[in-house]
């Protein structure tokens, strides 16, 4: 039986992917922040490791609990979180705090498992983003850290070619989790919207997306299952692809950069 570790498991796409590859037989370990979604996971007879990835003390302490469990055969990186807002609004404390979490805790636990898996070989897969691709209004903060990721996670792959550690990104676009109500508190924490030259858009667009239901589902959302069946490809596959793509979108902005300009590109991340 193989063991992976996933980031990220009070809901969404960690959770169905920690079902999902326990459904295949594999050994799962989960992380979460909160005390409750971790009981959660115990309920369910996964082990659950605290982990505050913007917290280098609880990244160490992590790794080593896992570690402690036994050989570890692959990594998902999954735990992110966005901050809603105009780019030219986003104070220095705002992407501090994003990027300790989306990109540095994730390159510190991954750093932190990299003797292990040179030594018995392992798999670190790395959940990025279509807007890993692209950026999108109103996501600035977030696309930084996934653009970021991504770029990482490429050098890695090749520099640690010479190891019998392989490196995979997962770009799904929109998947239906809670990552919109879960951005709330964070928009609220650091946007000064009101006080924004853009306090009418607000108002009239992001604002609506963050506090109403939905009028309808966005008609290219899959599930957080979809992302699941790649994850179980990039772990199981014998020669993994550096890139995996979930939805529509994501294929569609993978070949926008390959084919289009920049100015057909800033269209495209308008009409988005």
């Amino acid at each position: 039986m193989k063991t992976v570790l996933i980031t990220g498991c009070s809901s969404g796409i960690g959770l169905d992917g920690a079902r999902h590859m326990r459904s295949r037989g594999w050994r799962v370990i989960t992380t979460c922040r909160k005390d409750e979604d971790l009981e959660a996971r115990r309920a369910e007879g996964f082990e659950a490791i605290h982990l505050e990835l913007a917290d280098e003390n609880s990244v160490a302490r992590a790794a080593d609990a896992a570690l402690s469990l036994g050989r570890i055969d692959a990594l998902v990186n999954n735990a992110a979180f966005a901050i809603p807002g105009a780019a030219e609004d986003l104070p220095r404390g705002a992407l501090r705090s994003i990027f300790e979490a989306n990109l540095f805790g994730t390159h510190d636990l991954t750093r932190r498992l990299l003797p292990h898996f040179r030594q018995h070989g392992g798999r670190v897969v790395n959940i990025s983003s279509v807007l890993g691709l692209v950026g999108i209004p109103w996501r600035g903060a977030y696309v930084a850290t996934k653009f970021a990721l991504e770029g990482l996670t490429d050098v890695l792959r090749v520099e640690m070619a010479d190891t019998p550690v392989k490196f995979v990104l997962i770009e799904p676009g929109p998947i239906g989790t809670k990552i919109r109500q879960n951005s709330i508190p964070h928009f609220e924490r650091w946007i000064d919207w009101k006080s924004s030259a853009r306090a009418d858009q607000y108002r009239q667009s992001l604002l609506k997306r963050l506090y109403e239901p939905a009028a309808k589902k966005d008609r290219f959302e899959l599930p957080p299952s979809a992302v699941s069946a790649r994850i179980a490809q990039a772990l199981e596959s014998a020669n993994p692809r550096p890139r995996y793509y979930v939805t529509t979108p994501t294929y569609i902005s993978g070949i926008g950069r390959r084919l289009f300009s920049t100015r057909a590109l800033d269209w495209f991340a308008r009409r988005s």
